[in-house]
């Protein structure tokens, strides 16, 4: 059986081999008709499009390598489901890359994107601990966007998550709902995202003259047993307090369990004594199956998908544009806890 060529196509369609083909690369000025009877005459006879194969002769790519280096965090998954859909939309597709280190793995992996011939790199950080990008991506000589949950020092193109606007969010909301004594549970000592946000949450504390107290922002690892026990601890000692703002979802779940250990009740109305308040920060699913629905200010993890995929695409297309940060603010999504 012939194999289908774009002549074939052209033929069928009734237009020039060159049409054709400024069709399948998305280019040129080509009317709406021209567009419906091209990709009529590609549907009826079955063509497929050679990407590789084009892009070796024009010298291009429409491969974007994106490294993720952890799975089991919630807002890089997102992100990067956010990424491919994006890309694929723009006609790019994406080559992932999982090094478990920040050398000899990261240099593997770009070296396998430079031989698949990738166009550019975003690279999805999730060390929470350090302001650093890696020197391998700081030096990769390819279009480079950085996504970092926390900020980083960097002369890339990076697309950050505006922590501190988030945590001060949450907390001025509290006090506009008439809690006066709020804590935040979770995050561990070093944790850069538990930083940013207890800045914004002093901030508005402040902002109202309301005290800061370091025993009302216990750190604990990042698991709900640990959770559980430090939320026990803290309403135990401190009765006070009818609000929390919880660091991460297994803070949510821990913090949960231990106001129930403690006789108390999740709930919104601040008059209640026996009820506190919760406020997280992700879109937590998988919790919100629960009742009662737990409020969160979003990680934006589909708009930050967004803009990475426009900031790739732009670089590669002018790489002399030059170095952007973009700092995203979540939103405030009300549920019964709060």
């Amino acid at each position: 059986m012939k194999k289908v060529n774009i002549i074939d196509v052209a033929r069928l369609a009734g237009v020039s081999v060159s049409t054709v083909s400024l069709v399948l690369r998305q280019k040129g000025k080509i009317s709406e008709a021209t567009i419906d009877r091209v990709n009529d005459a590609i549907r009826e006879l079955g063509y497929v499009h050679n990407t590789a194969a084009a892009n070796l002769r024009s010298n291009t790519s429409n491969l974007i390598g994106l490294i993720i280096r952890d799975f089991n965090d919630s807002f890089s998954v997102k992100v990067t489901a956010s990424v491919v859909q994006q890309l694929e939309k723009q006609g790019y597709m994406v080559f992932l890359g999982q090094p478990q280190d920040e050398h000899q793995q990261l240099r593997q992996c770009l070296t396998s994107f430079t031989q698949q011939g990738v166009a550019g790199v975003i690279y999805l950080d999730a060390n929470h601990r350090s302001s650093s990008v890696p020197a391998l991506i700081t030096e990769c000589p390819l279009p480079t966007v950085v996504i970092s949950e926390s900020s980083v020092t960097c002369t890339r193109d990076i697309i950050g998550r505006d922590n501190r606007q988030a945590g001060n969010q949450a907390t001025r909301y509290l006090i506009e709902r008439g809690h006066r004594n709020i804590a935040y549970l979770g995050g561990t000592a070093e944790c850069l995202i538990r930083e940013e946000r207890l800045l914004g949450y002093r901030g508005a504390l402040k902002q109202y003259d309301l005290l800061y107290r370091d025993d009302w922002a216990p750190a604990c690892d990042n698991d709900t047993l640990a959770a559980a026990l430090a939320t026990r601890r803290l309403l135990e000692n401190n009765s006070k307090i009818t609000a929390i703002l919880c660091h991460s979802p297994p803070a949510i779940i821990g913090c949960l369990s231990g106001i129930q250990q403690v006789g108390r009740t999740v709930g919104k109305d601040v008059f209640l004594t026996q009820q506190v308040s919760l406020i997280g920060f992700e879109d937590m699913m998988h919790i919100n199956l629960t009742s009662p629905l737990f409020s969160y200010v979003s990680a934006a993890s589909d708009e930050t998908g967004r803009q990475a995929a426009t900031l790739i695409v732009n670089k590669i297309k002018n790489p002399t544009l030059p170095a952007q940060k973009i700092i995203i603010s979540g939103e405030l999504v009300l549920r019964e806890s709060a």
